[in-house]
């Protein structure tokens, strides 16, 4: 397949290594000098530029990609390459940083594929967002973590909780949610959760258990 990666900061260089690794085609996009330098250094082609231009990200190859990944610090950068993106058929990622207020969220919710959240996914989940993968199954995790999928029972204390809400101990994370019989998402801070709910989280491997009994969980 082939990729175009807006933003070759820390996110994005590393969901660039791992698409390259798997053997996939990437293109950098990139207005930083530096960054591009960096990016042609690692390896990869790179074009300078803003990715909220078009003609840059037809340099760049977005008329035969199957999926851009906009991940600037900048969301106006981000969304804007997203709709070039949509315009030539791409699948469309956007990076969103998790202070935004829920309306943000659901207004650019409504117009990309893939809303990810540097701060809780990085770039494991970056690349399997742009991918259109099961959630379920992620395979660049570190070796102290742990991804474990969760039944939210009915006696669940989450229930009625929105995600950013729920409280997890030892730094763990919301990953990934789904509503009864349905596939994992990257979820919305605002949703609530509700009995029967799946719920994907990231853990430190020693601690899965702490997770399940905070959360009153069954194991899916």
């Amino acid at each position: 397949m082939m990729f175009v990666i807006v933003g070759y900061g820390r996110v994005g260089s590393r969901t660039v290594r791992i698409l390259d690794d798997e053997g996939h085609e990437v293109v950098v996009v990139d207005d930083d000098a530096d960054r591009c330098d960096r990016a042609e250094s690692d390896g990869f082609e790179t074009v300078r530029g803003s990715g909220a231009d078009e003609e840059v990200l037809l340099d760049a190859g977005i008329d035969r990609a199957d999926a851009i990944g906009a991940f600037t610090p900048d969301l106006n950068v981000n969304f804007a390459a997203c709709m070039v993106g949509e315009h030539h058929g791409c699948r469309t990622v956007l990076r969103i940083d998790e202070d935004y207020r829920e309306d943000i969220y659901e207004k650019y919710a409504a117009d990309v594929d893939e809303i990810i959240y540097p701060e809780r996914l990085g770039a494991a989940g970056a690349k399997t967002a742009m991918l259109g993968g099961d959630f379920n199954v992620v395979a660049d995790l570190a070796a102290n973590l742990q991804l474990t999928v969760l039944e939210v029972s009915s006696d669940s204390p989450a229930i009625g909780k929105r995600i950013s809400e729920v409280e997890l101990p030892a730094d763990a994370r919301i990953y990934a949610h789904g509503r009864e019989r349905d596939s994992l998402t990257i979820p919305l801070p605002g949703i609530e959760l509700e009995a029967g709910d799946e719920v994907a989280i990231i853990t430190e491997t020693e601690r899965s258990d702490d997770v399940r009994a905070a959360l009153q969980t069954a194991s899916s």
